[in-house]
Parts: C-alpha cells; sequence; structure tokens
C-alpha cells in the first residue's frame, strides 16, 4: 500500500513539474528542453528512460545557449531531487550524454571543478529514506554518480571520449588512430593515462554489493548494462598502453618500473570481485592474462637493475678501499723519520737500485 502510495505521488510530481515548466516564462527553448529532461526522467521505477526521451534530451544540442539550459536543467533536476528513481534516471540521461551526445553537450557537462564549475555529479552524501528499497537504491545512485564523474575525468586524461561508442572496439581506422597515439606518447605520459584508467576500474569495482536489485530492477540493470559496456572499452585502452609499457620495460627508469607496478597490483586487486560482476569469457581472460605477464616481465626487470645497481656499488666500494689503502702507504712513506725531504725522495725514487721502493728505507742485504 506505502508502495503505491507513493508511486501516486510520484506521478502527481511529475505532473506538476511537466506544467510548471510548460507554463514557465522562460525561452521557449529553454522551456522545452526541460520538458524533454522532465519527461525523461520521471519518478516511475518500473523502468529506465525510454529510449525516444533520451534522444530527446541529445537533441537539444543547437547553440551553446541550448546546450546550456539542458545541462543546467539536467543537473537542476539530479541536485534537487530526493529520489533515488528519478537521480538514477537523470545520471542514465547523463551517461547517455558522454557516450553519444554532441561535443557542445559534453563539454558542458564536463566542465571541471578546478576551473570554477561546480562539481553536480557529487552525491557521496545521497540518501533516500522513504522506504527500504528507496535506501537500497541510493546506495546505486552514490556509485553510478562517482563513475560518470570518473567517466569525464578519464576522457579529459587521454584528451578523447573514450567511450564515445561502444563500436569503435571494431572500427579499424579509430582503433588504429589511437595504436598510433599511445605510441607516440612519452613514458611519463602513459603511466599518468593508465594510472586515470586503473581509477575508473577501481570505481567499477565498488559496485553496491546488492546484486538482488540488479535481478529485479529494470532500471539498476541498464545502470549495470551501460557500467559494463565502459568497462569493456576501459579493458581495451589499458591493453593497448600496457603493451606498449611491456615493451618499452628494458629502457624504462626504476620510478617507471616501480608505477607500473604499482597500478598492476592495484588492477590485480579489483579482479575477482570484477569477474563476479562481469563475464565477457575470451576479452577477459586475455586482459588479465597480458597484466600477469607484464607484471611477471617488470618484476625480472626489477631484480635485474637491482643486481646491477649493486655490482656496481660493490666495485664502487672496492675501487675506494684500493685508493684509500695506496693513501695510506703514501702517508706512511711520507711519516718515515729516514725520508727529510721532498728532494730526499726523488733522489731515492729516481735510483732504486739496491732499495726496497715500499714502507722503510734500508738497504737492501746491508
Amino acid at each position: 500500500m506505502a508502495r503505491k502510495l507513493q508511486n501516486l505521488i510520484g506521478i502527481l510530481k511529475d505532473k506538476a513539474s511537466l506544467i510548471k515548466a510548460t507554463l514557465s516564462i522562460a525561452s521557449r527553448h529553454a522551456s522545452s528542453t526541460r520538458v524533454s529532461v522532465l519527461r525523461a526522467t520521471t519518478h516511475d521505477l518500473s523502468s529506465p528512460p525510454p529510449e525516444h526521451r533520451i534522444s530527446a534530451v541529445l537533441g537539444c544540442e543547437g547553440s551553446r545557449r541550448t546546450s546550456r539550459a539542458c545541462i543546467e536543467a539536467l543537473m537542476d533536476r539530479l541536485n534537487h531531487t530526493r529520489s533515488a528513481v528519478v537521480a538514477l534516471k537523470c545520471l542514465v540521461v547523463a551517461h547517455n550524454i558522454v557516450s553519444r551526445g554532441s561535443f557542445i553537450l559534453r563539454d558542458q557537462l564536463s566542465v571541471s571543478p578546478s576551473s570554477g564549475g561546480h562539481n553536480f555529479l557529487n552525491l557521496s552524501t545521497f540518501r533516500d529514506e522513504s522506504d527500504t528499497a528507496s535506501w537500497r537504491l541510493s546506495s546505486w545512485v552514490r556509485w553510478y554518480a562517482a563513475i560518470v564523474e570518473q567517466n569525464l575525468m578519464v576522457s579529459r586524461a587521454l584528451g578523447y571520449y573514450f567511450c564515445s561508442n561502444i563500436k569503435t572496439l571494431g572500427n579499424f581506422d579509430i582503433t588504429k588512430d589511437r595504436e598510433e597515439k599511445v605510441l607516440a606518447l612519452l613514458s611519463s605520459e602513459l603511466l599518468s593515462e593508465i594510472d586515470a584508467l586503473v581509477g575508473f576500474v577501481e570505481r567499477t569495482r565498488d559496485a553496491p554489493d546488492s546484486w538482488y536489485d540488479l535481478q529485479k530492477n529494470d532500471l539498476v540493470y541498464k545502470v549495470a548494462r551501460l557500467v559494463g559496456e565502459d568497462y569493456k572499452l576501459v579493458q581495451y585502452e589499458l591493453s593497448l598502453r600496457i603493451k606498449e609499457m611491456g615493451d618499452r620495460m628494458k629502457g624504462a627508469s626504476y620510478d617507471e618500473l616501480t608505477r607500473i607496478l604499482n597500478a598492476l597490483k592495484r588492477l590485480e586487486d579489483c579482479k575477482e570481485r570484477l569477474l563476479s560482476m562481469f563475464l565477457f569469457r575470451k576479452r577477459d581472460s586475455d586482459f588479465w592474462d597480458l597484466i600477469g605477464q607484464v607484471k611477471l616481465k617488470v618484476v625480472e626487470i626489477m631484480v635485474e637493475k637491482r643486481e646491477d645497481n649493486l655490482r656496481l656499488i660493490r666495485v664502487g666500494e672496492r675501487q675506494y678501499y684500493d685508493q684509500h689503502e695506496q693513501s695510506e702507504s703514501i702517508s706512511r712513506f711520507w711519516n718515515n723519520p729516514f725520508v727529510e725531504s721532498e728532494d730526499e725522495f726523488f733522489r731515492l725514487t729516481s735510483s732504486t737500485r739496491g732499495w726496497s721502493s715500499v714502507g722503510l728505507i734500508m738497504p737492501v742485504g746491508g
């Protein structure tokens, strides 16, 4: 009964919001944009946003002003709702903007907080306490918001939207272009990009444990599927970079080897959880095999470099002790009471027949 009442209240709220947006004194474009956002993010728990509703929001590109109005309406809806259902639907729409939207829409969404924008995706304190199901759904909101935010951060680090289209995995031209880009990167740049991608994997691993919601709730299932598509693309991007770093191992510095080893260990810490979440069979197997092979190679090279350094240290120490002993011999010579001056030294060393050349200067054989 409580759930039915809550659904009824949600329907009434949606209708009221639509009427308010339609009658708004704002410009016609802003009003129609807000209506599109509201229709895509209703309180209806039974299903995710329909494809035609998402497409309507994606169609709000036009000018920069129209795109800004669209993102403002979406973020306003996301940050003012107390409904976990509405929040999840807002995030689904935002995720689709990142993966399928026009450049101008993405640009408006990805304004960095460090450059003065407000971080609308920080929902770490979100709680819907209306009932037990909503409370459980809130954990999905917090996780999914962090995923969308991490998606934007990774795209910023790579210099392009890596999830622009899942079909890029099979596009030869795009694949070749990305491979060439990776080849041209400095090792320090490669390591920075790997670090950002590993951060996405770690965020993905932190998914809620309530898989009951995944099986019973179509909205949660949609969220998990979208994140799974991104994860496949992240695997691809990571594979390119880790293979390249594997080829550069011999010439890498010890610091670079340490950084790549730490990144590989972080990935392996996520492996068990991710295998229980997603099942991509051969792709997963190939990915984790690569991680294991490169990690082993890194460890072997680090051991070799450490042994080389120890050998250099031992050689240096030996040279130091040899020089030290030679210095002491010379010092003992000058302290010899039988040597009175430099002239005496040169006289003795210039005619050594019948004299010892080291230690006390004494006649040989008396």
